[in-house]
């Protein structure tokens, strides 16, 4: 177990502000990512870029102030979503995109009604869409 490593994935400035009476602006945010930088987090997912202005603009703001951990952006698998997480993500010296797709029965039938086969086509393709903006996904 010398070689065990743990990494530290933290989603305050996406999860956490979901909590009611817990939203933040954007330097807010960034003042939260250098406090969880301060504490060795590795990985931090800044927010979902898509989802509003905000929070594409705090997700830009914490990739340009914060350098040393990895900056995630959330993105659902699709084009409009990973794009919108790249561009805001420019800055980051570590950029990740975090792609989600989900899997269930009840989702691939009732909510994105697409077939497992095409449930399979669209995560191969939004990686491979996602890789031509950076590496880590």
């Amino acid at each position: 177990m010398e070689n065990t490593r743990i990494t530290i994935f933290d989603t305050t400035l996406r999860d956490g502000e979901q909590s009611p009476g817990c939203s933040m602006n954007v330097q807010e945010k960034v003042r939260r990512a250098l406090q969880l930088d301060r504490l060795g987090v590795d990985v931090i997912e800044a927010g979902f870029p898509i989802a509003s202005d905000g929070d594409f603009a705090a997700v830009r703001a914490v990739a340009a102030a914060v350098p040393r951990p990895v900056i995630a952006g959330l993105a659902r698998a699709a084009r409009h979503d990973i794009e919108r997480a790249a561009e805001a993500l420019r800055s980051a010296v570590r950029p990740r995109i975090h792609v989600f797709l989900a899997t269930s029965d009840i989702h691939l039938q009732h909510n994105l009604r697409i077939s497992r086969q095409q449930c399979m086509d669209q995560a191969a393709e939004s990686v491979r869409l996602a890789r031509t903006f950076c590496d880590d996904l």
